[in-house]
């Protein structure tokens, strides 16, 4: 992986540029002093000792004593791990404890970019009671398989509406012509997510909990499914 990747990765666990930058430099050389990792790096000493105090304090790097201060990664996965729990357990407490008005979301959001779209349709499927009713290109898709999959385990309905094959079992699938760039999802009878899944920065979705347009949603997938079953009959 291109160090610019491994620097965007461990940014997504906390740390800085200049802390990730630090963070991969002591994972290639094991144990180093500041000075030597300024030296490098590039970056000014007073930096260095800086973000490898912050490394030290957020868990990511251990101080090893002697004649001379040095440094040393903390394992990646260990790091991570204990960062993603960290995490939970913080998320846990914040759910007890912020004020809540309902989960109900009576107006119409629009959700921008293939990214948050892909976060939404995570969250969704992670609180489906009953059933879900999905159609989207398969090339995303797969992306769910497992979260699908844990889904038909514990006994939920899942029905697909898609325009090719697909590796899973114990889902409702229905096989259409259309070979569109959306996504259409229904949970539960309660939220609807719809728009465009092209992958790209510039799709949009516009996600709802409103009843009336919940409705008219799943009568328009129910009558869907219908045309389906009649052109396979």
């Amino acid at each position: 992986m291109e160090e610019s990747k491994l620097i965007d990765g461990m940014m997504q666990f906390g740390l800085t540029r200049q802390e990730a930058s630090i963070y991969i430099c002591l994972a290639s050389n094991r144990e180093l002093s500041g000075y030597e990792v300024s030296k490098i790096t590039g970056i000014s000493r007073s930096n260095v000792y800086s973000a490898l105090a912050s490394l030290v304090e957020e868990g990511a790097a251990y101080l090893l004593e002697g004649e001379t201060s040095k440094y040393t990664s903390v394992d990646v996965e260990e790091f991570c791990k204990n960062r993603i729990r960290h995490m939970t357990e913080t998320m846990e407490e914040l759910v007890r404890q912020m004020p809540q008005l309902g989960n109900n979301c009576e107006g119409y959001i629009t959700i921008s970019s293939h990214k948050h779209i892909m976060d939404r349709i995570h969250f969704m499927l992670s609180h489906v009671k009953y059933r879900v009713y999905i159609s989207m290109p398969v090339r995303f898709l797969t992306v769910f398989q497992d979260e699908l999959n844990r889904l038909v385990e514990d006994g939920r309905k899942v029905v697909l509406i898609i325009n090719e094959p697909i590796e899973l079992t114990g889902c409702i699938i229905y096989y259409t012509d259309k070979k569109d760039e959306q996504v259409r999802l229904i949970v539960d009878s309660e939220y609807v997510l719809t728009g465009d899944m092209t992958g790209n920065s510039t799709d949009t979705c516009l996600y709802c909990g409103q009843k009336n347009f919940v409705n008219v949603f799943k009568e328009s997938m129910k009558n869907e499914i219908e045309l389906i079953t009649l052109k396979k009959d």
